[in-house]
């Protein structure tokens, strides 16, 4: 379905966008099918064997966004069980649990059970903590004129890609290598709030360059080696 259809559109303006829970929640025990998708095509069951998309009311699974991938996880009812390989948010504010049924069946307008994989998400968390770290270290080494330019967050790895005029050199990035692992070793609490986006640039969190942003934006601490505006999750502190 197009995002236009996603909005409402096609399906009742009633269904509202989904609520993400998944900062403070692994699983929720009570989120509502709202919708079943299998082939593009709105449907009112899923059965074993199929390949769909599932939206919820509420979820706890983190949708792909910022550079971060999505969590995988299980949605479950009974004993039917859906398996989530992949989560998109699109600008009707859905989000759209791609996967697989594996066993029984789904309806919409059910109760069900979503987790997401919880070691999956903590190496992503770490991961996403990281990249502010470094983000924070290259603007100390080389200069406030790094910007990043893009990244991607996995449970194993990350890559973060950021602007500067040459090559960075085998002494600064010994130096970047070793504020990272200083403010690691340190365990630094990591605390996020919400707020106005005046209040969050007059505190001095930086905006990723060429992002827009609404009124209120949700902003990452980590001491004073770091503060971005982020919609990511993160760990609670450094270590």
């Amino acid at each position: 379905l197009g995002d236009l259809g996603w909005a409402g559109v096609e399906f009742g303006k009633d269904i509202p966008s989904t609520e993400f829970v998944g900062y403070d929640r692994d699983t929720v025990e009570d989120a509502k099918v709202v919708a079943l998708v299998v082939e593009d095509e709105l449907a009112e069951e899923l059965m074993t064997g199929v390949d769909g998309i599932v939206v919820l009311d509420k979820t706890p699974f983190y949708a792909e966004m910022g550079g971060q991938v999505a969590d995988h996880g299980v949605i479950t009812c009974g004993g039917a069980k859906f398996e989530v390989n992949n989560v998109q948010k699109n600008k009707g504010g859905k989000f759209m649990h791609y996967g697989k049924v594996v066993s029984g069946t789904f309806k919409v307008g059910e109760t069900v059970t979503a987790s997401i994989d919880a070691e999956r998400r903590k190496g992503v968390r770490r991961a996403h903590s990281a990249t502010h770290l470094l983000d924070a270290a290259l603007k100390k080494v080389l200069g406030d004129h790094v910007h990043q330019a893009g990244s991607l967050v996995e449970p194993d790895r990350l890559r973060f890609d950021f602007t500067h005029f040459e090559a960075i050199t085998p002494e600064q990035l010994a130096q970047v290598d070793k504020l990272v692992n200083d403010a690691i070793l340190e365990g630094i609490p990591v605390v996020t709030e919400v707020l106005p986006i005046e209040e969050a640039k007059k505190k001095g969190a930086v905006a990723m360059f060429g992002e827009k942003y609404s009124d209120v934006v949700r902003v990452v601490e980590m001491g004073g080696v770091s503060m971005e505006f982020c919609g990511g999750t993160h760990v609670d502190n450094t270590a």
